[in-house]
């Protein structure tokens, strides 16, 4: 029986967890590592804060699809791997052997700006985020990428005073002018080609001459490698994450396959997102069977572009698909369709014929 342990909840697990429902994996005993039991859906949380969904509907039980797939849940989070003796090390002390892992514990934040970490609040992880947000009047937002976007406003559609700071734009021209355009109309302060420099005390954003005061400043800049992954020996890229092959398999460790935001691969390098990370899943799901038969993993295509959908603070989305967008109340609904759709997936369950 090999023993295959799973870190983290992210949409590569997620999408595995939701294929192992219509066929389980035999020969092998499945743990999964996460630091909550209940794993919040990213693409809901601008919705969640807007007010359009309630929490617990943007959230997936992770304890319970486990249970229901005997596969054992561990709330917890890793603090040290060594592949060389195949270990996992919790933050709590405990530890796990394994003949194979797969790592989907997403990233963090890049906190590198002076004060930040004392004084902001990041986006990611998304539990802790929703848990330390609290109810500020007047919001910072450093950031000012799809996520920023979405965010400001969200928050804006609450009630909040947000004022949302923004380097360059970092997606297509076109999906940039449409989040300007909603941005405006939904009165954020938005502040293109003006990067926040640093935050002080207070929480007071500092951003080249300008220096403003807020309840809360928010860290949504860019991505950041768990620090372990680069500790733990595995074959990394210059930004930390984690070197893999097609096959979605550290290239320096074969036994320890990573998907999603950890993940870079080496062939076919693509944007960290959730569209992509679903599809990890789907290789990662095949993967592990072929493993339990002694064949060899599946590769990992992506595709060429993705699909994405932004909220826009109303119910009111943008969508946007290589040189095609557009933007509307029924992109909303489409949405809300999409991601209602993706949350029924993980409670319904097919009667099994007798």
């Amino acid at each position: 029986m090999k023993r295959i342990l799973l870190i983290g909840a992210g949409h590569a697990h997620l999408e595995l967890l939701r294929r192992l429902k219509e066929e389980p994996l035999y020969g092998a005993s499945m743990a999964l590592v996460s630091p909550t039991a209940l794993q919040p859906y990213s693409g809901m949380l601008p919705g969640v804060i807007a007010g359009h969904y309630r929490l617990n509907e943007a959230q997936v039980d992770v304890a319970q699809l486990a249970g229901r797939l005997q596969v054992e849940f561990v709330e917890g989070e890793l603090a040290a791997l060594d592949p060389a003796r195949r270990l996992a090390t919790l933050a709590s002390g405990a530890q796990a052997q394994y003949d194979y892992i797969s790592i989907n514990a997403g990233s963090l934040v890049d906190d590198s700006l002076p004060g930040a970490r004392e004084h902001a609040l990041p986006v990611k992880p998304f539990h802790r985020f929703i848990r330390d947000l609290g109810n500020p009047k007047r919001i910072a937002i450093a950031g000012g990428g799809a996520a920023g976007a979405e965010l400001a406003m969200a928050l804006r559609h609450a009630g909040g005073l947000v004022t949302l700071y923004s380097e360059k734009p970092s997606m297509s021209p076109g999906l940039a002018q449409r989040l300007q355009r909603a941005l405006r109309r939904r009165g954020v302060d938005f502040r293109p080609g003006m990067a926040v420099s640093a935050i002080e005390r207070g929480p007071l954003v500092i951003a080249g001459s300008s220096r403003q005061e807020f309840d809360r400043v928010l860290l949504a800049t860019g991505a950041k490698a768990h620090p372990w992954l680069k500790a733990s020996g595995l074959a990394t890229d210059e930004r930390g994450f984690a070197l893999v092959r097609p096959t979605l398999q550290s290239v320096s460790h074969p036994e320890v396959f990573i998907a999603g935001d950890c993940a870079s691969l080496q062939q076919a390098p693509h944007p960290k997102s959730g569209v992509y990370a679903v599809r990890h899943g789907e290789a990662l799901e095949q993967s592990l069977r072929n493993l339990m038969i002694d064949k060899p993993p599946v590769p990992y295509v992506p595709q060429p572009r993705a699909l994405s959908l932004l909220t826009c603070g109303a119910r009111y989305a943008i969508a946007d698909w290589g040189r095609w967008s557009a933007e509307g109340r029924w992109v909303w609904w489409w949405k809300d369709r999409i991601d209602r759709q993706w949350m029924r997936s993980f409670t319904t369950w097919k009667e099994k014929k007798a």
